[in-house]
């Protein structure tokens, strides 16, 4: 089965079940214990609330950390890559990069890695999006989590 082509618009993975579903049952209840709490104080409810608050806050860390890796790990394979690709003045040049602007850079095909680099580097794009906007030849990534 092929994959989709991706691009700016389609590129950021949405997952329903996390995004919505997760999400929804973590804050509702947190809502719930927090208008308990406040209505009519006592320990009990004032415990389920901070302990709703400490489920949301491990939602949201159990999706930084994974995401947080995934950033170290295409950090490293664009720098190979840019090794291997980039001309002699620019591959000098890669460790002015941040991790945000070479996550971005990941889309972009083989053959226009030079030129946005180049333009990253002269500080041609305000934000990580702008280099994915400027992109034409999108290099797909369908493993990303």
């Amino acid at each position: 089965m092929s994959e989709s082509p991706q691009s700016f618009e389609n590129h950021a993975k949405f997952v329903p079940g996390y995004h919505q579903w997760t999400t929804a049952l973590l804050f509702f209840p947190l809502l719930w214990f927090g208008y308990r709490a406040v209505s009519d104080p006592g320990i009990d409810r004032v415990a389920l609330f901070v302990f709703s608050i400490g489920v949301l806050l491990a939602g949201y860390w159990l999706r930084a950390f994974p995401l947080g890796v995934q950033d170290r790990v295409i950090r490293l394979e664009e720098r190979l890559r840019m090794e291997r690709i980039l001309p002699a003045d620019l591959r000098a040049r890669v460790p002015e990069l941040t991790a945000k602007q070479l996550v971005a850079l990941r889309f972009a095909s083989d053959e226009e890695l030079p030129e946005l680099t180049r333009r990253t580097l002269a500080n041609e794009f305000a934000k990580p999006k702008d280099i994915k906007r400027a992109i034409k030849g999108w290099r797909a990534d369908h493993q990303r989590i």
